[in-house]
């Protein structure tokens, strides 16, 4: 008997994404639920070659359901979350509701997949965001033989990263300036089309942005409380991946030879490193790819025990939807949580 996955939120980017990396990985689920808000009752999204009608979030019993990969945003998922892992069904949330509570454990299998057994005392799993998933990614292993001291991360985020609104702006600027029509901006503050913005997700106190500081916190909660981090967030003219340029300072020397190396043999990690034209990767050609892309590594002559590596992953699998997958195949594999119709 397979398990019962509801999809909350089935009908956004990464809500699809989910139903589609759930069908390509074979997870042993008999019964997929996509579920939305009520004026989205009825509409049709794919799994595999089915097709399946949205269900309404607010009316569905969760008490039937074995895990909801919420993917609704942070307002639905303060609402609903603790609602659900009351019913039983184990909520992996992709929003950051819940990614600083200390009840909760913050996953990326490749780096903490350990912490999980935690989810326990809420029933709730949090999924990182996306820019700190591929990070982690890509410094768990360093820092396993290196020790990392200090990181300073510059990104480079594709514009689905605030949604298809976002992405909509994005191909009707750059239409409007190829046609001399005139350019609106909506979901952005300033003009994204042929143009760089620093500034995601809001103002702080101290002038970082909220984004910036999600980096920092959830790096230190899912890697290391005593790594330094500090991070400008930007975001690009690019349609899906995110990419990074990353300075790390190990406390023990570390070649970029063995850097190199280590991270080849990483879990989750590609390497794409020649020193050519063209011999590293862009965002471009992280799109519909699961893994982690790590460039460019070379070691930083201003400081001792440095290195510099350009980290690239498609935002909307690795740094959500398909994040939220491996959470769960981690809960079926270690048989954390058995389905409940072979239960009953």
């Amino acid at each position: 008997m397979g398990f019962t996955i509801a999809i909350a939120g089935a009908t956004g980017n990464v809500g699809r994404e989910m139903l589609n990396i759930l069908e390509e990985r074979g997870f042993p689920a008999d019964t997929i639920v996509p579920l939305a808000s009520r004026r989205s009752i009825g509409q049709e999204v794919s799994y595999g070659e089915k097709t399946l009608k949205v269900r309404a979030l607010e009316s569905y019993d969760f008490a039937e359901a074995d895990i909801c990969l919420m993917s609704a945003g942070g307002t639905v998922s303060k609402e609903w979350s603790p609602k659900i892992a009351a019913k039983g069904c184990v909520v992996i949330d992709n929003s950051s509701a819940y990614r600083y509570d200390s009840d909760v454990p913050l996953i990326v299998p490749e780096v903490n997949a350990d912490a999980i057994e935690g989810f326990t005392r809420k029933n709730i799993i949090a999924n990182p965001n996306c820019s700190t998933a591929q990070l982690v990614v890509a410094l768990k292993p360093l820092h396993d033989r290196a020790r990392i001291k200090r990181v300073v991360v510059s990104t480079y985020q594709s514009v689905s990263g605030a949604g298809k609104d976002a992405m909509d702006e994005l191909f009707q600027q750059t239409r409007a300036v190829f046609v001399a029509d005139t350019l609106e901006n909506k979901k952005f503050p300033k003009r994204i089309a042929f143009n760089v913005i620093p500034h995601i997700d809001v103002f702080m106190d101290d002038g970082y942005t909220k984004e910036e500081w999600k980096v920092l916190a959830e790096t230190k909660k899912m890697l290391d409380p005593k790594i330094k981090v500090t991070c400008t967030a930007v975001r690009v003219p690019v349609f899906i991946g995110h990419s990074e340029s990353v300075n790390i300072e190990f406390e023990n020397p570390i070649s970029a030879d063995e850097a190199r190396q280590i991270l080849r043999e990483a879990p989750g990690c590609l390497v794409i490193d020649k020193h050519e034209d063209g011999g590293y990767i862009t965002p471009y050609e992280s799109a519909g790819e699961d893994a982690t892309f790590i460039s460019r590594i070379r070691e930083d002559a201003t400081v001792e025990n440095g290195l510099n590596i350009w980290v690239v992953s498609d935002n909307l699998r690795k740094g959500a939807a398909l994040n939220a997958v491996q959470i769960a195949e981690v809960l079926v594999n270690r048989s954390l949580i058995q389905p409940k119709k072979q239960a009953a």
